[in-house]
């Protein structure tokens, strides 16, 4: 494991280099008890999906959440790998010719493009199930409620009332199931909440779990992430419309071609730019209670809005 640098790249290089390292080690070949063998395809695919790309946003944002209450480093590092091995999973599914029909990602063939659509399937199944198999884990915490928290936590992030179900309004916007409507801000606020709000924000939440946080540092930790979850899209959304294929490592352009609801589509890139400006100062704000421990945090609202790729 890496000593923990200073600056904020340092430090967000130092978690995406640990957490490469011990997702690769959660994706090894070698069965775990109760497993009876671990077909080899199956493991390729999900290394595929999983390794050498990223930024590891979202476990650096539980590793430096959870030092904020001082709870240890590697339970952060085991939450943060369960949630990365979950964002992976949706990124596979999404990327499938049924959803968003993706053939790159990463700058590098999707999964379905790579193997075929029945594997991608069966690599995002076992991602998904492999991200509550770690959380239970001792090794995250040694407290079972903590653990619990944490399951169910990410089921509820990443489920009918988050990920999935944000999805599932996304596709519904886009008429595949009735006629098209344009969404009002509320809507699309609401729906990006739920598809990619919800994971960040269970990031940050899940540190504050870790730490055994009171009820009034929770919600602070809630506000600071459903404001930088909703920066994350908005800046995502910019980058679709201003972005190029090369730097992106995806396709750009996809969302206005596909007519997707978007608060830049809503409110124009000036008024998209604004609103980003203001979700980063309300993060800031969300951080009070933690003085200058949480500078790192503020660092990283203000990385997630003028990112570029």
């Amino acid at each position: 494991m890496s000593s923990q640098p200073s600056s904020f790249a340092d430090k967000l290089n130092a978690v995406a280099s640990d957490s490469e390292a011990l997702l690769a080690r959660l994706l090894d070949g070698t069965p775990l008890s109760g497993e009876t063998a671990r077909p080899e395809r199956l493991i390729a695919a999900m290394r595929h999906a999983v390794l050498g790309g990223g930024k590891r946003l979202r476990p650096f944002l539980v590793v430096e959440s959870a030092a904020l209450f001082d709870a240890p480093r590697e339970g952060a590092l085991l939450t943060g790998a369960a949630l990365e091995l979950l964002h992976c999973y949706s990124l596979v599914h999404d990327d499938l010719p049924a959803m968003d029909n993706d053939d790159l990602r990463r700058g590098r063939p999707t999964v379905h493009k790579a193997y075929d659509e029945a594997t991608a399937i069966l690599a995002g199944d076992a991602l998904l199930t492999l991200a509550f198999d770690i959380l239970a884990r001792d090794e995250v915490h040694n407290d079972a409620g903590v653990r619990i928290a944490l399951v169910r936590d990410l089921a509820r992030a990443s489920g009918l009332g988050g990920m999935a179900g944000g999805q599932m309004l996304d596709l519904s916007a886009e008429g595949r199931f009735a006629a098209k409507r344009m969404l009002s801000e509320n809507e699309i606020v609401t729906l990006q909440a739920m598809k990619t709000g919800a994971l960040l924000r269970f990031a940050c939440r899940a540190g504050a779990i870790l730490g055994q946080a009171n009820a009034v540092h929770l919600a602070a930790m809630e506000q600071y992430g459903a404001a930088i979850g909703e920066a994350f899209q908005i800046a995502d959304d910019l980058l679709d419309v201003e972005g190029d294929a090369a730097t992106l490592g995806k396709a750009a352009g996809k969302d206005a071609g596909a007519g997707k609801a978007t608060l830049v589509a809503a409110l124009g890139v000036a008024g998209a730019r604004a609103k980003l400006e203001s979700l980063i100062e309300r993060a800031e704000a969300a951080l009070a209670p933690f003085g200058a421990k949480a500078d790192t945090l503020r660092a990283a609202a203000r990385f997630i809005a003028e990112r570029r790729n």
